[in-house]
């Protein structure tokens, strides 16, 4: 089901510096990128699931749209692709994801396929809704939300580790060919953050090193990384360094590391 409204109550927002969408905004990262892109003066598109978490945002920050939507689903994309075609969206926020942990041979296989899909998908076609528009007026920002798990593969999380290096490698490849006509992609990848995240994923919090960051220390590193044109933004020196070491690193000794981390306990 997709479905969108607009708070009667919505103000015009001062700064009037364009339109914004957010995927995933009901909580966590995407709910601050809605919250701080209003506060730098954007009208903010919210899109999630959960409408009451939305509606909520909205009053909060007052002049807001509101798409429910699932983007695992055909129909959840196709109705923000629709709202993408105005040609109005000035930032697209690709947040919405989600992880499972376990051994994969034992987790459901459609749920791993709705991660793959929402991951992967929806983000490539939003991502190519946007960019027609925006490279036709030669500007626009586009900020995708990979993970520290883009770096290396992750066994126990490994479907969600492989999404989140799709994401970074395509928004990669993507900066290179938008910054020609005047557009930034930049990925964001976080390692952890105090979200409903690990909850979702059946994660241990317990079994996760340090670097623990904020949503907003994360939402706002990512909008000054994209303000400067930056490719890709690693919130905190740990996770740089986790990032630049899982590159240099022997791969067994990686895959050995991050495996630990994750097995579920018996």
């Amino acid at each position: 089901m997709a479905t969108a409204t607009k708070p009667r109550n919505a103000a015009k927002t001062a700064a009037g510096k364009g339109t914004t969408i957010v995927t995933g905004a009901s909580s966590g990262i995407g709910e601050e990128f809605g919250r701080q892109l209003a506060q730098r003066g954007y009208r903010v598109v919210l899109v999630a699931r959960r409408r009451d978490r939305l509606e909520k945002l909205a009053q909060e920050i007052g002049d807001a749209e509101i798409i429910e939507a699932d983007l695992s689903t055909p129909s959840g994309v196709a109705a923000v692709e629709e709202r993408i075609a105005r040609g109005d969206i000035d930032v697209l926020v690709n947040n919405a994801g989600f992880g499972t942990n376990g051994d994969f041979a034992e987790l459901p296989l459609e749920r791993e396929l709705e991660e793959i899909d929402l991951n992967v998908r929806a983000l490539t076609q939003l991502s190519h809704a946007a960019l027609g528009p925006m490279k036709a007026r030669r500007s626009g920002t586009i900020i995708n939300v990979g993970s520290t798990g883009s770096f290396q593969p992750v066994p126990y999380m490994s479907t969600y580790a492989a999404t989140k290096a799709y994401v970074l490698y395509f928004s990669e490849g993507l900066h290179e060919e938008a910054k020609a006509y005047g557009v930034t992609v930049t990925c964001l990848t976080p390692g952890p953050v105090k979200t409903e995240f690990q909850t979702v994923a059946g994660v241990d919090e317990k079994s996760l090193p340090a670097g623990w960051s904020t949503p907003r220390q994360v939402v706002k590193l990512a909008l000054n990384a994209a303000k400067s044109g930056s490719a890709i933004a690693v919130p905190g020196m740990y996770n740089k360094a986790t990032a630049n070491i899982s590159r240099v690193a022997p791969r067994f000794m990686v895959r050995k590391i991050s495996g630990r981390m994750f097995k579920k306990k018996e």
